[in-house]
């Protein structure tokens, strides 16, 4: 089996996938940007709208994952190599297309928010039909899937960090959640009763 052939492949799609998807999210926020602001919760909801807000946290994030992709210090043999690239495929791609799958969900209603402070907009609606169905986060719970299969796939410093902090996507859920019960009200209590925030209930 070509190790190296089939590791330098699955690295290739992966960031391809992330590249697209960053872009499509990217896409969403400058849309996002032009729309009327609607109900916010926590820090002024000016900020999310400034293009230097959007310009430090693009050069804060590319900086952190540039100078933190060194190889974490492991002596890893082909056959667990291979092991950790079915594992983190299993993981990484489905996450990803969970994330992807949310944002398209979302559509017009989706923006950008952070720990804290989240923006509605006006005549925002409540989307409950897609992944939504399935968890209240879809891109978080994707996102902390993903992240794991990432750093079985990308062993680096950088994947590493990203799987220490995704858990913090909880916070911008808890904002984003009170806007939206703000918003909604009893609409958004039924929904939060059926369906969970971040991991499906199991049926049997």
């Amino acid at each position: 089996m070509d190790t190296p052939f089939i590791d330098s492949m699955i690295r290739l799609l992966g960031g391809l996938l992330a590249y697209t998807i960053l872009g499509i999210i990217l896409l969403g926020i400058w849309r996002g940007a032009k729309r009327p602001a609607g109900r916010t919760t926590g820090l002024n909801g000016n900020w999310l709208r400034s293009p230097w807000f959007y310009l430090a946290s693009t050069l804060l994030f590319v900086s952190a994952s540039y100078f933190g992709w060194i190889p974490l210090p492991l002596t890893i043999s082909p056959q667990t190599r291979i092991w950790m690239l079915m594992i983190g495929s299993l993981l990484y791609f489905p996450g990803m297309l969970f994330v992807l799958w949310g944002r398209m969900a979302l559509g017009k209603n989706y923006f950008v928010s952070t720990g804290f402070g989240a923006q509605l907009f006006e005549g925002h609606q409540l989307v409950t039909s897609g992944p939504f169905a399935i968890v209240r986060n879809p891109m978080y719970a994707g996102l902390i899937v993903a992240s794991i299969g990432a750093l079985l796939i990308y062993p680096t410093w950088t994947s590493l960090i990203f799987v220490c902090t995704s858990p913090l996507t909880s916070v911008r859920a808890h904002r984003e959640e009170a806007a939206l019960s703000a918003e909604f009200g009893d609409q958004w209590d039924e929904y939060c009763k059926r369906v969970p925030a971040f991991f499906p209930r199991l049926k049997f």
